[in-house]
């Protein structure tokens, strides 16, 4: 478990995809995470928990399965990029952000940037489905940093035509903000970020939980009312 609280920047050194294999190995540059981190450890990169296939001093080696590289902004990176980096939180650590499990919902797109003095306020526009799951005030985690959403449009109308500006097509019209202050721009890559980037998005686990239990109460209770129905025409009948 992480909690989304950017220890280090790391840069990928090397990266080799291995289209036979369905499968990516990234060399990170780590000087910090590299430190006591043991081969098949996790380390959070730009979000997405990955485990640790080699470790040596300043480097930390991940391989990447093909399902991550469809899922994730993994795939998009490149030899040189940096990349935000979180070892696992340990038992007795602080809990500074809030509960990341490493395991990245979907991909949004940065649609807008403004820029206010020493801070920015950054939109994102949300990939169908995940918009129910985010709220004002509430934690989301943007390539593996922990914020507090400001603003948030849940619209819940997929629409290919419409799409919010620098959303791919086919996304929803659903999007959030977030302000990042001097430190966040600082010391992890969204500083970096542009309108069209994509960027890891890993939503609330509770919100999820809550969700969860409240769709199998409706479905269970229209089964339940649907059973009634036909039971009741049974006897009539």
């Amino acid at each position: 478990m992480f909690t989304g609280i950017i220890t280090e920047l790391g840069t990928i050194t090397e990266l080799e995809h291995r289209p036979d294999q369905d499968s990516a190995r990234l060399t990170i540059h780590a000087p910090a995470s590299s430190v006591d981190l043991p081969l098949g450890g996790s380390l959070a990169v730009n979000g997405t928990c990955l485990t640790a296939t080699g470790v040596s001093t300043g480097s930390v080696v991940v391989d990447v399965i093909g399902e991550t590289l469809r899922r994730t902004a993994i795939g998009d990176l490149q030899s040189g990029d940096r990349v935000n980096l979180e070892r696992c939180m340990p038992a007795s650590g602080r809990f500074d952000g809030h509960i990341v499990q490493g395991h990245v919902d979907g991909t949004g797109t940065v649609a807008k940037i403004e820029v206010h003095g020493s801070w920015r306020q950054i939109r994102i526009a949300l990939p169908a489905g995940l918009g129910r799951y985010v709220a004002e005030k509430g934690s989301i985690a943007v390539d593996g940093v922990s914020l507090t959403v400001t603003a948030v449009n849940d619209v819940n109308r997929p629409s290919e035509s419409e799409s919010p500006s620098g959303a791919p097509a086919g996304a929803s019209n659903d999007w959030f903000e977030i302000g990042l202050i001097p430190a966040t721009l600082a010391e992890t890559t969204l500083g970096t970020r542009t309108v069209g980037d994509r960027v890891n998005l890993e939503v609330d686990v509770v919100a999820k939980y809550a969700a969860r239990l409240t769709d199998h109460d409706r479905a269970s209770a229209s089964a339940s009312a649907s059973a009634s129905a036909t039971a009741s025409q049974e006897v009539t009948g």
